[in-house]
Order: C-alpha cells, then sequence, then structure tokens
C-alpha cells in the first residue's frame, strides 16, 4: 500500500467514529457551537471526496475494482460488508426458491432444519422490542427514527441468517464437497482428500487445533477425516489449516453416505502386488 493511501485510511479511523459519537450526542440532545458541526461535515464531504478521488487513480493506474476498494479500506471491513450483502440476496433467493452455488449434476444437503424454530422464536423477540422501544419513544422523534432503522434491520439480519442457510446448502459436486454455514463459511475440501466419513452426532464440541466445527442448533452430526489439511478462511479473514471438519445436515444419515462413496469413486484404485 502507497503512502498516500495509508494515511487516508488513517484519517478515515480518526474521522468516522468522530461523526458518529457526534451523531450520538446530538439524539441524546447535546448542542454543539454552529462552527464544530460545520466542520465535522466538512471533514466528512473532504474525506468522502479523496476516498472518490484515491479510487478513480487507482482505477486509471490498471488496478481491477476489487483492488482499489482493498486499497483503501481494511480487509476485515470489506468482509463484513460482503457478509452483509450475502445475507440481503439470500433473502431475495430465499423468496423466489432458489439456491446459491447449486449447479446441474451437484447433490445439495440441506442444514437448515434443526435451527428454524431458534432462529425464527429470535426473529418474533426482535420484532415484539422493535414495537415495545417505538412505543417508549414516541415523544423523541430523532431517537425514535434511528433506533427504528437499526431495529428493522436487526428483524433482517435475523431473516437474513435463515435465509443463507436454507439457500446456500452443502454441495456435493464430481469432485468437490462444499461445506456452508449461513453466510460466512464456505469450505471446498476435494473428495480425494477425504480419508474418512462417519455419522457422528455430538452435542459438545471443546476448541481443537486443526478441528473445524460448524455448528446448527448445537449440534454436529457428520465428522470428515481429511488425508491433507484444508484452509478455512474466518469471517474476518483469518485462515487457519483443518484436517478434521464437523457439519450437519437435515438428512445425516443419507449425506455421510453419498460423500463415503463419492470419496471412494475419487481414491486411486489400489493395485495388487503380485509375489515374484
Amino acid at each position: 500500500m502507497s503512502r498516500p493511501q495509508s494515511a487516508l485510511r488513517a484519517v478515515a479511523y480518526g474521522v468516522l467514529p468522530a461523526e458518529l459519537m457526534l451523531i450520538a450526542c446530538l439524539l441524546g440532545g447535546v448542542t454543539f457551537p454552529q462552527p464544530v458541526l460545520a466542520a465535522a461535515e466538512a471533514a466528512l464531504v473532504l474525506l468522502l471526496a479523496a476516498e472518490v478521488f484515491a479510487y478513480l487513480r487507482l482505477r486509471s493506474g490498471g488496478r481491477t475494482r476489487q483492488e482499489a476498494v482493498a486499497e483503501l479500506a481494511p480487509a476485515p471491513v470489506l468482509r463484513l460488508v460482503g457478509h452483509e450483502l450475502r445475507l440481503m440476496r439470500s433473502l431475495f433467493l430465499w423468496v423466489g426458491r432458489r439456491r446459491d452455488g447449486v449447479g446441474p449434476g451437484d447433490r445439495s444437503f440441506g442444514h437448515a432444519r434443526d435451527q428454524a424454530a431458534l432462529m425464527y422464536g429470535f426473529t418474533f423477540v426482535c420484532v415484539v422490542e422493535t414495537v415495545a422501544v417505538s412505543y417508549l419513544l414516541m415523544d423523541r422523534p430523532a431517537v425514535h427514527a434511528v433506533l427504528l432503522v437499526v431495529d428493522l434491520y436487526t428483524v433482517l439480519f435475523m431473516l437474513g441468517l435463515q435465509a443463507a442457510s436454507v439457500t446456500r446448502p452443502h454441495v456435493l459436486s464430481s469432485d468437490t464437497l462444499r461445506l456452508r454455514q449461513a453466510g460466512h463459511v464456505d469450505l471446498r475440501i476435494p473428495l480425494d482428500r477425504i480419508a474418512d466419513v462417519r455419522y457422528e452426532l455430538l452435542f459438545t464440541h471443546e476448541q481443537q487445533d486443526g478441528v473445524l466445527d460448524l455448528k446448527v442448533a448445537a449440534q454436529t452430526s457428520v465428522t470428515l477425516e481429511l488425508s491433507e489439511p484444508v484452509t478455512h478462511v474466518g469471517l474476518l479473514g483469518r485462515e487457519r489449516p483443518v484436517r478434521t471438519v464437523r457439519a450437519h445436515a437435515d438428512d445425516a444419515r443419507a449425506f455421510a453416505k453419498a460423500l463415503r462413496e463419492a470419496a471412494d469413486g475419487r481414491r486411486p484404485a489400489q493395485v495388487p502386488v503380485r509375489p515374484a
């Protein structure tokens, strides 16, 4: 990253939190002199203008859109924004009864059934909280408007988590297994690396090196042992190798059987050694 981009990012780290604090104070009834408000707005406008100018300069220098944005924003922020966009997209796929990443000839295995009651229960609580807060803050329209937006987005977020789980099933193709969880996990495992598959229902999971637990409603039901590690990338971009993966499926026994058959078909045949 060049020095101008580093300086611009450092300015953004200072200006954006200050703007959020200023907005929170204004909503709380704190008054500020007009020059302070004008300076804050001018700083935000100048920051946005500088970001646009830097983006256009990077694009003219041959960077792709993804590379230009990555220069201007931290990777964890971009990954969080991408996660939110996947959740919102999943809502549209859910309404349209469509699935993501399932191609012709692929087999899909759902994993959202056992968490549905819990997710809908949390969503109902969020709706009740939204109505209660709206009633309590009727006399404070500014605070009411901000919290209403936050509460409504929380409801959409909860529905998006369930929608992502429904529309992003596990996918078994001719050579790869994609294990997914909501909008934040998409782990690709080559079938020839699967050494063992077993049905194993677990409700307790201890943190272990090299083990990835993709829990659904606090349970996993299928355990995969790998001959070679694969890299799991976390929500914020942290990478770690895993050799044991525990996942869950609505029909776990059928999922384990299909994986076992597909993995056996990808392993090289053992050639018998004839005695001399």
